[in-house]
């Protein structure tokens, strides 16, 4: 037993006062004449030995008496361990990403871990909670309880490991202190794991809860799959997790208008199509009914009149190929021959390709490196007989390597950089059965740093990317390379001509850097807002002479359709989705990890957590034996004889 308050015990020595008033009574007894003392003897013996012990009776119940009292105000306990008087500090993870809306048996998986928080812990006592995108520092559940009922979900999840770290960070400095970590996650399967380290001061614990049902249906993705004059054809991908769904029923809406309904049977994957008018503008929104995750059962996307690219190719080669590629329902294709180029023409282009030019003099380098600077994109093929120098006073503007001789040797185009975004959803998988195309001659061009998107077998570039400038380091005409035979041009040009100008896709993912061009001329002083009902927001922006380059990231932060406008001027819309990367219901195993402790609630992580501090406190039962002692003490007195 030890005490709060061990320093009261020293009024103990007050129990020597009743034992020196009980011992040395100084009363004087009066003598009273009586005739005959015997007949009074025996009684008076019996009446001397019945007041000894009352006396003493009542010395030990006053005694034990006044020590309870003492022993009361000191605070005696029992303490469950050896740390109990030792300050003890808790942080606690609160998960609230999109996969924690799976059903539980008490509702979502986030509702009930809130209620169990909040049940759980003291409503004063001090607590820091963080979730995914909110923090609550050194606070207490009774000054946050409403925010936490109203508590939304995330379209982002911070790694286990970056939870760690940001809930180290939540404790004090005082390394006396007891620190304990809760994680309150189901622990959905990623790239990563949890690899918390070893530490004496802080203590990991790990509360994974687990979905009713593993069950879930997904729209991934919308694309046009087939564009004829008259109509769009839109496919439509989901996935399911679980058992096998017969006639789920799938809803196109224009706006709120419902424009088709379909029903489709799904085991693992499954798609649908639909037929929309080219001519129209399409405020798109399909929607399935599952009853588990709620944030994949839309997604949004819309269809605008689309501007044209405009691409000027500048010749001194045919250009039939270029004509094939930059077709008339995506491109507004120029052809100009050098010779009578309007220098005026080319601020007012996309994307501008010098098509096997002999030479580049001084006025047309100087007009390209404006229109790069201002946006656009510039695509250079050269020809077998080109001036060095000129060229070479061109790249140097752009930090492209200089060309040096031609070299008249059979070379292989054999490697592909299959990261770079040009080749992106290109294809499938790594091809290593390739027919790869050849030249008969190229320039030779030093190692740079630049990205390098096609190379030759002795790895040197033969299609190069460096900001906002491509060239080729050999002639394509059919003299010279098969490679307008190969299956690599056309998507290669054909990206390069889509990304001179982001006209948009059918939607974009919330929480991602999405570049977005708005094909607009802003005066002076104008610029963009993405406005979402009464909500509006100037995002991050690039204006150029044809063209303004919009970035989002952090916002829009929820799903739907959103308006650029310039002042009350719309321009077009933009759709937004969430990241379907949390719709598969796949989690870790937590007992692999390592440096960590398992609970199976919140209420049984607290409650432990709890017992390394708590005491037994025994006053109350001393100030009781009080009280007890007192009634004993009046008994004797008036009972005792």
């Amino acid at each position: 037993m030890q005490f709060k308050h061990p320093e009261l015990l020293y009024a103990l020595l007050l129990l020597i006062i009743p034992i020196i008033v009980h011992l040395f009574q100084l009363r004087k007894f009066k003598s009273v004449a009586f005739t005959n003392v015997q007949f009074l003897k025996e009684l008076t013996i019996q009446t001397r030995k019945s007041s000894q012990i009352k006396k003493w009776l009542t010395l030990i119940t006053r005694m034990l008496l006044l020590a309870c009292v003492i022993i009361a105000f000191a605070q005696p306990f029992i303490s469950n361990s050896d740390r109990f008087n030792t300050k003890s500090e808790t942080v606690i993870y609160l998960d609230n990403s999109f996969s924690m809306q799976s059903p539980s048996i008490n509702g979502s998986l986030l509702n009930t871990a809130i209620q169990d928080i909040i049940e759980t812990i003291d409503e004063d006592e001090q607590i820091s909670i963080f979730t995914n995108d909110a923090n609550f520092n050194k606070t207490s559940i009774k000054a946050i309880k409403n925010e936490l009922i109203q508590l939304k979900h995330s379209p982002k999840q911070l790694a286990y490991d970056a939870t760690v770290l940001k809930g180290r960070k939540l404790f004090s400095n005082d390394e006396n202190s007891i620190k304990n970590l809760v994680l309150v996650s189901d622990f959905q399967q990623k790239t990563e794991s949890l690899t918390a380290t070893n530490d004496s001061l802080i203590s990991i614990k790990l509360v994974q809860l687990k979905p009713s049902n593993l069950s879930n249906i997904t729209i991934d993705s919308v694309y046009i799959s087939k564009t004829t004059v008259e109509n769009f054809e839109l496919t439509v991908l989901l996935k399911n997790q679980g058992d096998t769904v017969e006639t789920l029923p799938v809803s196109l809406f224009n706006d709120d208008k419902l424009i088709a309904k379909t029903a489709i049977d799904i085991i693992d994957e499954a798609t649908t199509s639909f037929t929309i008018p080219t001519n129209a503008v399409f405020n798109g929104r399909l929607v399935i009914d599952d009853r588990n995750l709620q944030y994949d059962n839309t997604l949004y996307f819309n269809i605008d009149q689309r501007e044209k690219i405009n691409v000027l190719a500048i010749n001194e080669a045919d250009d039939t190929f270029l004509q094939k590629i930059y077709t008339s329902d995506e491109f507004k294709y120029t052809a100009s021959n050098f010779n009578t180029l309007n220098y005026n023409t080319l601020e007012q282009q996309n994307l501008i390709i010098l098509n096997e030019l002999k030479d580049i003099p001084n006025s047309l380098t100087t007009a390209l490196k404006a229109f790069t600077d201002n946006g656009g994109k510039l695509l250079v093929i050269p020809s077998n007989a080109i001036r060095v120098n000129n060229y070479n006073q061109l790249f140097n503007g752009y930090g492209l390597s200089s060309f040096g001789g031609l070299n008249s040797v059979e070379k292989k185009i054999t490697t592909i950089n299959y990261s770079h975004p040009l080749l992106t959803n290109v294809f499938d998988k790594q091809v290593s059965n390739f027919q790869y195309p050849k030249v008969n001659g190229f320039y030779i061009n030093a190692t740079s740093s630049v990205s390098s998107i096609l190379s030759f077998e002795d790895g040197s570039s033969f299609l190069a990317q460096s900001g906002n400038a491509y060239r080729f380091s050999a002639a394509i005409e059919t003299k010279n390379s098969n490679f307008k035979n190969s299956p690599l041009i056309v998507p290669i040009l054909y990206n390069i001509g889509k990304q001179s100008l982001k006209t948009g896709d059918l939607f974009y993912t919330i929480g991602k850097e999405n570049m977005i061009d708005i094909a607009t001329q802003l005066q002076q002083d104008d610029i963009l807002t993405l406005v979402n009902g009464e909500n509006s927001v100037i995002p991050l922006q690039q204006t150029y002479d044809n063209k303004v380059e919009l970035i989002t990231n952090t916002y829009p932060d929820i799903a739907g359709i959103v308006s650029v406008k310039n002042k009350d001027a719309f321009l077009k819309n933009l759709s937004f989705n969430f990241d379907r990367k949390e719709s598969n219901l796949n989690y870790f195993d937590t007992q692999n990890f390592a440096n960590t402790s398992l609970d199976n609630s919140v209420a049984s992580a607290i409650s432990e957590i709890k017992s390394v501090t708590n005491v037994n406190e025994l006053w109350k039962w001393f100030v009781i034996f009080a009280v007890i002692f007192l009634i004993i003490e009046m008994l004797i007195l008036k009972y005792l004889k």
